[in-house]
């Protein structure tokens, strides 16, 4: 029972910081970090850039996994180059949104650097 409310709680709290931080109003670079966090997590991408007036998103997505290595420089990393058009970033960032448990595990964190408030003590 706790554990769904803490789910539905961290999804919640998720649309709800993509709702309040849409590109018309104030873009900070820690709003603008927080929109790569969440698209760079669902498509396991990198180098990823948000062009808000031309409603496009440029990233790397890393095709195999098995070759990357965080504690050397991988000049060899199978990407595809991607360049995306979306309609409305809040609707595309929800729809990037996954419940899976390792998935809330980081929007939990996330929100946590994000809001300095820690969810789980919200709860209680």
């Amino acid at each position: 029972m706790e554990n769904s409310r803490l789910k539905t709680r961290i999804l919640m709290e998720m649309e709800k910081m993509i709702t309040d931080n849409n590109p018309k109003g104030k873009m900070t670079e820690k709003v603008m970090e927080f929109h790569k966090a969440i698209i760079k997590k669902y498509y396991n991408a990198v180098d990823v850039k948000i062009d808000y007036h031309r409603h496009r998103v440029t990233m790397d997505i890393i095709i195999d996994d098995s070759m990357y290595d965080p504690k050397t420089v991988n000049k060899k990393l199978l990407v595809l180059p991607t360049n995306m058009y979306f309609i409305s970033l809040t609707a595309f960032l929800k729809s990037c949104i996954e419940s899976d448990c390792k998935s809330l595990a980081f929007y939990a964190r996330l929100l946590k650097d994000f809001t300095k408030k820690d969810l789980a003590k919200a709860i209680a």
